[in-house]
């Protein structure tokens, strides 16, 4: 890694170190709210710009010529790991993933593989490689990122998007021996993929558990954390620092300190300083913006960036982002004013 890179305020905000200015990136920042992504659309599915690693490499840096962002993320999907394990990806309009046929007992789990990623998520390997050489030029880190055992096993038992979580919480509670061995398989391909994305080029991973907030802590505890923290321990060969993101976690953020990760991002649903004081102020922490603000008029969106930088307090340590993704019909000129102001108002 070159000095320029290493010192990013990107990487150096991950070590807990100093920064100018608070890094910001955000969570799909290439996505459907900018033109040049919905034109490249128009020509290829999701799975093929996915599965293409030079449209891939090309959709990654649509957000990082745009705006001043202090990182980039690979663009892919939390959910291609599962089609190497054999189950059938689809995106269907109007409805979302896909994922057929759905793991619901013992039988199930034992029809499942775990091929290394070398193998069966080459493509997205391979655009790291490809973007990682374009960003270098431009000084830009790049975050590589897997989902995590738990919301993988929960696209793979509900069969896709759920509202209740009811088929993943029913095996997880009903079939003790199956749901060991499901998460214990997810936990080597999660952790395998996340070590091979860092030898890939990778200067960050992140942990998707997108879902994880819809459990009890008690049954993130028992359930889930032990594979979490597998998943970590695996992907810490990598040698690269790692960042959890999670949902709806206000009430399991101590138990996901006990993963092992070096940076926690939280959603909107705690206030930062809060957050801190659960995780301790010597880890490093991610958000955390409602991202439906960006719809609001300049004013008020400014006023409610202006409230997280203020109760980070210019601690060191704190990255700039939103609590989940950038909603599709997202003003791009409100990204823009965004990563600009986060900059300015942070800048010693």
């Amino acid at each position: 890694m070159t000095d320029d890179l290493n010192n990013s305020r990107f990487l150096k905000a991950v070590r807990g170190e100093e920064t100018d200015a608070t890094p910001v990136w955000l969570m799909r920042q290439a996505g459907r709210y900018m033109v040049e992504y919905r034109t490249l659309r128009e020509q290829h599915s999701i799975l093929d710009i996915i599965k293409t690693p030079e449209l891939a490499r090309e959709v990654t840096l649509q957000p990082i010529e745009a705006f001043d962002l202090d990182a980039a993320i690979i663009f892919a999907d939390i959910l291609p790991p599962l089609e190497g394990m054999g189950l059938m990806l689809e995106f269907m309009k109007g409805e979302g993933p896909v994922l057929q046929p759905p793991v619901r007992d013992a039988s199930d789990v034992d029809r499942l593989t775990t091929p290394p990623p070398e193998e069966s998520l080459w493509f997205t390997l391979d655009a790291i490689k490809l973007t990682r050489q374009a960003l270098n030029e431009r000084g830009v880190p790049l975050i590589g990122f897997s989902g995590a055992p738990f919301t993988l096993a929960s696209y793979a038992i509900e069969g896709g998007s759920s509202k209740h979580h009811i088929e993943v919480k029913r095996f997880m509670m009903g079939q003790n021996e199956a749901w060991h061995r499901l998460m214990g398989m997810l936990a080597e391909v999660v952790g395998s993929y996340l070590k091979a994305q860092a030898a890939a080029g990778a200067h960050v991973v992140q942990i998707f558990d997108s879902w994880v907030g819809a459990l009890s802590p008690a049954d993130y505890k028992t359930h889930v954390l032990p594979y979490t923290q597998r998943a970590v321990e695996i992907a810490r060969e990598g040698g690269v620092p790692i960042i959890h993101f999670g949902t709806d976690t206000a009430g399991m953020l101590d138990l996901i300190k006990e993963t092992g990760v070096d940076v926690i991002g939280v959603d909107w649903r705690i206030d930062l300083n809060k957050a801190w004081d659960i995780i301790g102020h010597d880890t490093p922490i991610m958000g955390n913006l409602d991202p439906v603000a960006l719809f609001a008029p300049w004013e008020n969106l400014k006023h409610r960036i202006q409230t997280v930088l203020d109760q980070a307090e210019g601690r060191p340590g704190h990255i700039f982002n939103l609590g989940h993704g950038i909603l599709p019909q997202t003003p791009v000129d409100n990204v823009k004013r965004l990563v600009d102001f986060v900059h300015d108002y942070t800048n010693q």
